[in-house]
């Protein structure tokens, strides 16, 4: 037999985007739902969790970057927050990155990044190879030299997920471990949610934060969500046994024949290594191709790599909107609200995300570090005082 349940806010996916929007809410007073089979799931689990909004920075992204920056401004007092209301250690750890040239092309590449870091108003620093290799002894011999940016930081993506659970536990939001089918629209407004096993979720305003998923909800009309993709990622994690440790004191990426790679260490040993970008739809599969291509490239940037337990092998879906943004605050349908897109910046932008999703739902507006990142910007002919719409 069906069911109805009622509240001022339904948080569609459960991710850490849904979960840190659903928190913050909650914390606002607002009678909060989060509907997802499986709450704390999703691409943070797979997800290596550096926060490099400096190195992270690309050519056609500087508008974005003052979104990544914002959030890891917050992010301190964001990890400390969140550790006092759920007691548990989020692995956020403050020891900077650096990025690394193996060739003369790579270094040319390097240094006009540094250029554009600079031009940007970012930290960053210059190093020879030999002043790399200082920093981290493991690096190659080879390398050509590299760009360190002691802002840059990493967190424990699975942590933060389980402590966002429990901090919305706290808070009062009730779980609904369902997957949402369908959109309930009456009158030309969003008014909840139907599930898989026939329960309706009715609400005031409905967040749709299912990551790579959101485009998938029946009963959206045309052309009020822009498309989200999805993008496949396969990471690696190794484990460094502790003769070998201090593997890396830091996180260390590179560009080798024109993929990224990184490597990231925790302070309980285990070592993160990703992450291949692949437009393959929704397979999630593990392939031996993407597995080497990893390893060989982490070889490259770091030889003795080689000589440690391989002990888990994840692929995932990066949630990516047409310009690669993320889509934040109200859209054509009234109480629909959007938190997704966020592509490869989804552990980063989590901070900002639930202030900004916090700003939507008390006052109608988006914030005015946000309103770039409106769904509107898709719209044909979309006139800028609808981002002032009520929701």
């Amino acid at each position: 037999m069906s069911r109805t349940h009622t509240s001022d806010v339904l948080v569609v996916g459960g991710g850490i985007i849904g979960l840190v929007t659903a928190w913050r809410a909650a914390l606002r007073g607002f009678a909060t739902a989060v509907a997802d089979p499986a709450p704390g799931g999703g691409a943070a689990q797979v997800a290596a969790g550096m926060l490099a909004a400096v190195t992270e920075l690309h050519y056609g992204e500087q508008t974005l970057l003052g979104l990544n920056m914002e959030s890891a401004r917050l992010y301190p007092d964001f990890v400390a927050e969140l550790t006092e209301a759920t007691g548990l250690d989020l692995g956020y750890r403050r020891c900077g990155t650096l990025a690394v040239a193996l060739d003369a092309d790579d270094r040319a590449h390097l240094r006009e990044l540094h250029a554009l870091q600079r031009r940007s108003g970012l930290d960053s620093e210059w190093l020879s190879g030999r002043d790399c290799r200082r920093l981290e002894p493991m690096l190659a011999p080879g390398v050509r030299g590299g760009l360190r940016a002691d802002g840059d930081h990493q967190i424990d993506p699975r942590r933060l997920s389980r402590a966002l659970v429990a901090a919305c536990e706290r808070a009062g939001v009730v779980f609904h471990r369902a997957r949402a089918e369908e959109l309930s629209v009456v009158r030309e407004r969003a008014t909840g949610v139907r599930t898989g096993d026939g329960d309706r979720l009715a609400a005031e305003r409905v967040v749709l934060a299912a990551g790579s998923l959101s485009g998938r909800l029946a009963g959206i009309p045309r052309d009020v969500v822009p498309p989200v993709r999805p993008v496949k990622g396969q990471v690696l994690r190794l484990t460094v046994p502790k003769p070998y440790a201090p593997f890396l004191s830091r996180t260390v990426r590179a560009v080798v024949r024109g993929s990224h790679v990184y490597l990231v260490p925790r302070e309980n040993g285990e070592l993160v290594v990703g992450a291949t970008s692949e437009e393959q739809g929704w397979d999630t599969t593990v392939t031996a191709g993407g597995v080497y291509e990893l390893l060989r490239d982490a070889h490259e940037l770091v030889p003795g790599i080689t000589e440690l337990p391989l002990t888990e092998t994840r692929a995932g879906l990066r949630p990516a909107s047409p310009d690669n943004a993320p889509l934040l605050g109200p859209t054509g349908l009234d109480g629909l609200i959007l938190a997704t897109g966020h592509h490869r910046n989804g552990v980063l932008l989590t901070p900002v995300t639930g202030d900004v999703l916090a700003h939507v739902l008390t006052t109608g507006e988006l914030p005015a570090q946000a309103r770039d990142f409106t769904p509107l910007r898709f719209r044909a002919g979309a006139a800028r005082e609808l981002l002032e719409q009520p929701v």
